[in-house]
């Protein structure tokens, strides 16, 4: 969908334009050579490569291979080497960092407590490091010239019991930057309703979730996760394509939970490279977000898993320009869409989309604008 300005971005200015991101794991998200150098120093010798540059190459033909055994198989090694303290603080500083240097302003970053707790760690103190983390990469950004506020998102995993506890966690550290709960892993055979009493808890704390649905297991997912336990947001929420029709002369119609979803402003945590990866999407010109962008859905542009997707915000921003000829009015719109649709108060939202995003975007389209008119004059007179 082309807007009425035709400011379409160039990579740098993708990668200088504020972004906000929803949907981005830890464990999927750490720096090759990190992960070596972690393996070394906690005795991991599981590793498939130990060479930085070969092991990130590994883990991004292990996504992309097909199989889900594989494809599981990447987040073994993360987790195998996210077992103390210090590496948690490590990662999660190094996180910030790099989402930072990539023009992240505001991150929600998401990892399952329960699943670095190998070395004798308390779930406590697996919080605590992961907080340390964060607010040592702001601090670190900051010095490099960037800023981005980053909070967590503790998931509970579907397949396993724990996420009453790990949603009492949660409100626990809610004003020490833990900002909701999610859970997470395979649709099928493990539905969000297994979970309701944590649901259930967290909206008498008034507190904030989001739930992975509609990735794979389809319209089902997304149901139970808004009608049953009442989500916030959906994790991916790709599959709500299924309840909307699409005539051969481009007339639109949505069923009755996609108009729900539409109506109520649901926000849509698409991830579209992650997409492409799990099957729930073909191509990235054939993903649905740009039929839901043009339906006006609250979708939003997220990573999911940086290192196994061989991404970025900035690398999807990139691709749906391609594919769809977005501009930055489109990129604007995406990312007022995931601000408007953050954990955090409304006042701090609204904060950062008037004095640190739309700021940023009508510096770009200024710059643009010149760009533009200093090219036309030159033309003009290489004309004359």
């Amino acid at each position: 969908m082309m807007s009425p300005t035709l400011n379409v971005p160039g990579q740098d200015q993708i990668r200088r334009a504020p972004k906000v991101l929803l949907h981005d794991h830890l464990d999927g998200g750490l720096r090759p050579g990190t992960i070596v150098e972690l393996a070394v120093a906690n005795g991991y010798d599981g590793l498939p490569e130990t060479d930085a540059d070969k092991l990130g190459i590994w883990f991004r033909e292990a996504a992309d291979s097909g199989s889900l055994e594989r494809y599981l198989e990447t987040f073994a090694h993360t987790c195998a080497v996210m077992q103390t303290r210090d590496a948690l603080v490590r990662v999660a500083a190094e996180c910030a960092e790099d989402l930072a240097a990539d023009g992240v302003v505001y991150a929600e970053i998401r990892y399952a407590p329960e699943q670095h707790l190998e070395a004798g760690l308390t779930l406590e103190e697996v919080v605590e490091a992961v907080n340390e983390g964060f607010r040592e990469g702001e601090r670190r950004a900051r010095q490099d010239g960037n800023r981005i506020r980053v909070g967590a998102l503790l998931t509970a995993m579907r397949h396993a019991a724990r996420s009453l506890e790990i949603a009492e966690l949660a409100n626990r550290y809610r004003e020490q930057g833990v900002v909701g709960f999610d859970i997470a892993g395979a649709e099928a055979g493990f539905p969000p309703t297994r979970h309701l009493d944590a649901f259930e808890y967290l909206k008498r704390e008034n507190n904030h979730f989001t739930i992975h649905a509609g990735e794979a297991f389809g319209l089902p997912s997304i149901w139970q996760a808004i009608q049953w336990c009442g989500a916030d947001r959906l994790g991916h929420g790709v599959r709500i394509i299924d309840d909307i029709e699409v005539a051969e002369d481009g007339s639109v119609k949505l069923g009755r939970l996609a108009s729900y979803v539409r109506d109520k402003r649901i926000p849509l945590e698409m991830c579209p490279t992650s997409n492409l990866q799990t099957g729930a999407a073909t191509s990235y010109a054939e993903h649905p977000i740009g039929l839901l962008r043009r339906l006006h859905f609250r979708a939003t542009v997220n990573t999911d898993n940086r290192l196994m997707s061989g991404t970025s915000m900035s690398r999807e921003f990139e691709k749906l320009t391609e594919a769809f000829g977005y501009t930055l009015d489109d990129m604007q719109w995406f990312t007022v869409n995931a601000m408007k649709s953050a954990f955090i108060p409304f006042d701090e939202r609204l904060a950062m989309i008037n004095d640190v995003i739309k700021p940023g975007y009508a510096e770009l389209k200024s710059e643009w604008l010149f760009e533009q008119t200093a090219a036309t004059r030159v033309s003009s007179s290489l004309a004359g």
